[in-house]
């Protein structure tokens, strides 16, 4: 279940490749990895809820949170949240 719904998460950012702005590419780039080791950390803890992943995948951007400046931190959160509707919908 985690790594159906980290393909389909990863599915929509590279959908995203042709039309986003530098900065969506930015956000969908540092995104892949948050993404990638929350879904590897829950699979590995024998994780399957997708609410506890994408808890995860919070957390650990709370985490890094330092590492970007307040803008960046905004636009990663905006696409964060927007890739958790589309794939819950796709």
């Amino acid at each position: 279940m985690i790594h159906q719904y980290e393909e389909k998460l990863l599915t929509l950012i590279d959908q995203m490749v042709e039309t986003a702005s530098d900065d969506e590419l930015f956000a969908g780039g540092y995104l892949r990895g948050h993404i990638s080791l929350s879904a590897a950390d829950c699979e590995r803890d024998g994780v399957t809820s997708v609410d506890v992943m994408n808890q995860a995948v919070n957390n650990s951007l709370k985490e890094a949170q330092s590492e970007l400046n307040p803008a960046d931190q905004s636009l990663v959160k905006s696409l964060w949240q927007q890739l958790q509707q589309n794939a819950a919908v796709s």
